[in-house]
């Protein structure tokens, strides 16, 4: 393994580091009530790029206030679905025209090789709000056939509608911000909803040039407005605020917790994209080579910062020794530095918090009893860089195979048969992936059946569309993100019923 050690700003990106960093509201840019600002680092050098507004309750009561105007008195809510769906498409287009710009801002602000970002995150937040665009004019309701027993002789006309929920708060995380914002807001806005977005404070950027965009293409002021922030401050004020009708977050269980809480006041609706600590499963009859591969992959991608990652890999007993050291080879030898060096397989993690954590674990799970077969340590270099690690020896009882690290650590694990490996994988509070490498279509089909996780891949991993349900059993959260499921997180059902 190797590190880049090459890594520059790229000049592109001056004009719009060095410009105020603002908060969106009411179709404005504007400071902070406060006049307080926060530093924004380059996870690759530990240094500020640049400085952003600070918002705070004062400033998410403004943006709550124009939301409501936007929803209530227009024009948002006076719009045809048609003229909805349109204005959803051509952000998507904004996205593609300016993905090369998109994708800078992602590994400036979040490390994230440059390739992966315009590949992944925003050739993807394109597609999502090009496929949420379509359901604009695809929300609606059924009419009903009514046999009321103590109304003999009567009849009924009884029907339902579909009908936004109002102003959302959301909230996203720091892995995918680009994407995540999509995410949220392509259904919100395809629904009628308006939104109050928070940004990651680790990772305002990417999501302050989509407020630009969204106004380039039209879409009325206040419908979207984007506060960014802390968690404690701008977070807590949106979860708890009374003229927010439902809040959505992604991020960790811990402060899914907290979002659950401060929603009671008004009961707020609440959807929760929450963490995991997901099974890898590669049985001894899988092709070994994309097994190898793929299990690399499913830890490594986006420095292992990914919700669902295949965190914990169980290994049939034959192959185990195979398993683990062709993963280790692969680690041993990724290229890990900036993220604008076209080489860099794996970048920086996303902040010096984030870095304590990782390495924190890496201590906890050695001192634990597992060992390192690759990595294991941080890299000697300024920047919040780990090596890619393989922790072997693992057991059910270690921090490192229990709680969720967020980082490019995997703990290996052997398994017997599928009588010992169904109770293993569903061992934790988490829910919300799997991965199952076999030839064997009938043992795959059996072991996703039984497994409880909300999205399993088979022979494959990390594999998201638009159009494919996203979500957690158990702690891992709330609801669906992505495909026609989302569409119900930001809509109410109404009956009415007509006497003939």
């Amino acid at each position: 393994m190797s590190a880049a050690i090459e890594h520059s700003i790229p000049k592109s990106l001056h004009s719009f580091l060095a410009s105020p960093k603002q908060l969106l509201i009411d179709g404005k840019w504007v400071d902070a009530v406060s006049g307080k600002t926060f530093d924004v680092f380059d996870p690759a050098t530990d240094q500020v790029i640049a400085q952003a507004a600070e918002g705070d309750a004062a400033d998410v009561d403004l943006a709550v206030a124009a939301a409501r105007r936007a929803f209530d008195l227009g024009p948002w809510s006076k719009l045809t679905a048609s003229d909805r769906g349109r204005l959803i498409w051509k952000i998507g287009d904004l996205i593609e025209a300016n993905a090369d710009e998109l994708a800078q801002l992602e590994t400036i602000d979040n490390g994230k090789p440059l390739g992966v970002a315009k590949a992944a995150d925003v050739a993807l937040a394109a597609d999502m709000f090009r496929y949420m665009a379509g359901w604009a004019t695809k929300i609606e309701g059924n009419t009903i056939p009514l046999n009321v027993p103590y109304a003999p002789g009567s009849q009924f006309h009884a029907f339902t509608l579909k009908e936004p929920v109002g102003v959302v708060g959301q909230i996203i995380p720091w892995n995918f911000p680009l994407l995540m914002a999509a995410w949220k807001l392509g259904p919100a806005l395809a629904t009628g909803c308006t939104v109050v977005l928070k940004p990651a404070e680790q990772t305002p950027l990417s999501a302050l040039r989509l407020g630009e965009l969204i106004l380039e293409a039209g879409i009325p002021s206040g419908v979207v407005n984007i506060v960014t922030g802390f968690g404690e401050t701008a977070g807590a004020a949106i979860a708890s605020h009374p003229d927010v009708d439902k809040v959505a977050f992604t991020g960790s269980t811990e402060v899914g917790k907290l979002i659950i809480n401060a929603a009671t006041g008004n009961l707020k609706k609440v959807t929760l994209e929450l963490g995991g600590k997901s099974p890898n499963v590669v049985y001894d009859d899988a092709d070994l080579g994309m097994a190898i591969a793929g299990a690399a992959d499913a830890i490594f991608f986006n420095q292992g910062q990914v919700c669902s990652a295949g965190s914990r890999l169980f290994v049939q007993k034959g192959i185990y020794d195979d398993v683990v050291a062709g993963i280790s080879e692969i680690a041993k030898n990724m290229k890990v530095g900036s993220g604008f060096d076209a080489t860099t397989q794996m970048g920086p993690l996303v902040s010096r918090e984030q870095f304590k954590r990782v390495t924190g674990y890496l201590q906890a799970g050695i001192a634990e009893g597992a060992e390192a077969s690759a990595g294991g340590a941080a890299l000697d270099r300024p920047g919040y860089f780990v090596q890619p690690t393989v922790l072997k020896h693992a057991s059910e009882n270690m921090s490192v195979v229990r709680e969720e690290i967020f980082g490019p650590v995997v703990a290996a694990m052997p398994f017997g048969d599928d009588s010992e490996l169904i109770g293993k994988a569903n061992n934790s509070s988490y829910g919300l992936a799997a991965g199952i490498w076999t030839r064997d279509i009938s043992k795959a089909h059996r072991l996703a059946k039984s497994v409880k996780a909300g999205t399993v891949w088979i022979n494959c991993y990390s594999i998201f569309d638009a159009a494919l349900p996203f979500g957690g059993y158990k702690q891992s959260g709330w609801g669906r993100e992505m495909g026609h499921a989302a569409l119900e997180n930001y809509l109410q059902t109404k009956s009415v019923c007509v006497k003939l």
